[in-house]
């Protein structure tokens, strides 16, 4: 099983080094930030999941996960409709969501990161997805066996497009919560924020600041995923920090792409 798509910042890369200072057990999982929901993914793999909180901000993201919960046969009958052709792809990103079914607006997202540029999910101002077109062999659109395998492990979970801090209102002790927000940029021109129109700046890390620390309050684990600056050492500085290197490949010129420095962040003594 893997994430059905691809997403900024994905956990498949930090996967043995979050998995590693899991909790051996908990009841509840909660991921606010679910993205491409590789951990969730991995940890339904490994039957750990009897309970799951999914949430997300971004209701693109969030149509793809409802869509292939409740109706995967259709969206693989909508997907298979898709072609990868250029003025094909850019008629399809010229849709209004708000004029498609659950279903078709969930193959759209699909079928849009297969065949955008470099896999990459980015709103404009007004709301609206903005990558070119990507240029790929044979990109597989419909990945039938994973989409349906995705279905199976999202059977139960409550899915909802909601703000992170919400977790507060479900989140019980002996439940696990992973944060894996927007990460803070390593420089002023590395602001790649723009998962959707709000953007995720300084404000919005302190106030996930606050709500990480209201769970350690309440008895609820909770890990958290960030990049390694002044500014994130701070904000967690009452809390246990490792430093992790990671590969990433988000910057477009393959120079500027290698290990980075990360940070995980827990709120729970090892076991």
């Amino acid at each position: 099983m893997r994430p059905v798509l691809k997403w900024a910042g994905g956990k498949r890369q930090l996967l043995p080094e979050l998995l590693a200072r899991l909790p051996q057990s908990f009841n509840g999982y909660h991921e606010p930030f679910v993205g491409g929901g590789a951990v969730f993914f991995e940890l339904v793999a490994q039957g750990r999941i009897a309970t799951a909180y999914l949430s997300d901000a971004n209701p693109s993201l969030i149509d793809v996960y409802l869509g292939l919960r409740d109706g995967v046969d259709d969206v693989i009958a909508a997907l298979r409709q898709h072609r990868y052709e250029r003025d094909y792809y850019y008629q399809m990103r010229a849709l209004r969501p708000a004029d498609l079914s659950l279903p078709q607006r969930a193959a759209r997202i699909i079928y849009l990161n297969k065949t955008c540029y470099n896999g990459l999910y980015r709103e404009n101002r007004r709301g609206q997805f903005n990558v070119p077109f990507g240029r790929y062999k044979n990109p597989t659109i419909c990945d039938e066996p994973n989409l349906r395998a995705a279905a199976r492990a999202l059977q139960g979970a409550d899915i909802a497009r909601q703000h992170f801090s919400t977790v507060l209102d479900h989140a019980r002790p002996g439940d696990f919560v992973y944060f894996d927000p927007p990460y803070h940029p390593l420089s002023p021109t590395a602001n790649f924020t723009a998962y959707d129109r709000h953007g995720f700046g300084p404000h919005d890390q302190r106030r996930l600041r606050d709500v990480f620390a209201a769970l350690g309050e309440r008895g609820v684990r909770a890990m958290l995923s960030n990049s390694d600056t002044p500014f994130v050492r701070e904000l967690y500085s009452g809390f246990r920090v490792d430093q992790v290197y990671v590969a990433r490949a988000v910057n477009s010129k393959a120079n500027g792409r290698g290990k980075v420095a990360e940070v995980i962040v827990w709120n729970y003594q090892p076991e």
